[in-house]
């Protein structure tokens, strides 16, 4: 049996609240990863096609003030 499998069969056992106290942990746990690896991705300039796709919109006068 696999580690994942291990771990379908114990969550799958697991009573409500414990279920519920899982889910929100995981929630978390997910978000604090995407954070790590966005940050990751923008230090190794990776997003910065992004950055001068807006400056080029904001240049050709297709932005408005917020």
């Amino acid at each position: 049996m696999t580690q994942v499998e291990l771990l379908e069969q114990h969550i799958a056992e697991l009573d409500d609240d414990s279920f519920s106290k899982l889910r929100e942990w995981f929630i978390e746990f997910e978000q604090a990863r995407w954070d790590k690896q966005l940050e990751a991705d923008s230090n190794a300039g990776k997003l910065d096609f992004l950055i001068n796709a807006a400056l080029a919109e904001h240049e050709a006068g297709l932005t408005r003030d917020l």
